[in-house]
């Protein structure tokens, strides 16, 4: 007669258990890494650097608007100035015409020159507008205070009738460009005798 072994349950339900109850078991935090606070030190350095490179970067582009600004200021008023002065040579060089119709129309006092006179003064008008709206400014002279700043004496003439240093005619018309003296007005200038000697006493004490 035969008998057929029975299977081991006791061992494998042992065997089961024993995996259920590992299972079962909680897992374990694992260990903390040592090296997490030096790299955070290192990222907070890095921020730090970044942040300074980015003010650094700030503070050269507002310098670089700045000098950029004052280039062109500089570009600009330079470019004025030279314009200024390719205006007063242009208008320098029309002074003799402005002379010659002067002299033109002072020189043709005869009725018969009329119509020939009023087209003097309309091409003159027009000429001395043009120049006008550029800037250019006539020098008051004859009865003024003679001022070498604007004025240039050819000659001293003795008078009673004027005070001394008066401006008693302009030989040649003075003119100003934006205030600036283009051409000084030629005058004959007065000397008053009496008040050249009292000037002359009272520089003497």
């Amino acid at each position: 007669m035969s008998y057929r072994k029975e299977p081991e349950k006791a061992n494998v339900n042992l065997k089961v258990d024993a995996a259920a109850g590992t299972a079962s078991q909680p897992a374990q935090d694992p260990d903390p890494d040592p090296a997490a606070p030096v790299m955070e030190k290192a990222l907070a350095e890095q921020v730090a650097k970044l942040q300074a490179e980015n003010k650094d970067l700030l503070n050269t582009l507002v310098r670089l608007q700045a000098d950029f600004e004052n280039y062109r200021k500089r570009i600009e008023r330079d470019r004025s100035h030279e314009n200024r002065r390719a205006l007063a040579s242009l208008v320098e060089s029309l002074l003799p015409v402005l002379d010659a119709f002067e002299r033109a129309m002072a020189a043709h006092d005869d009725p018969a020159y009329e119509e020939y006179r009023k087209g003097f003064e309309l091409i003159q008008k027009r000429l001395w507008d043009s120049l006008a709206r550029q800037g250019l400014d006539r020098i008051e002279a004859a009865g003024k205070p003679f001022n070498p700043h604007e004025h240039h004496a050819i000659e001293r003439v003795e008078s009673l009738e004027h005070p001394d240093g008066t401006v008693i005619e302009e030989l040649q018309a003075g003119y100003k460009l934006h205030d600036k003296v283009l051409r000084p007005a030629m005058v004959r200038v007065a000397i008053n005798p009496a008040e050249e000697s009292a000037r002359r006493k009272s520089t003497e004490n």
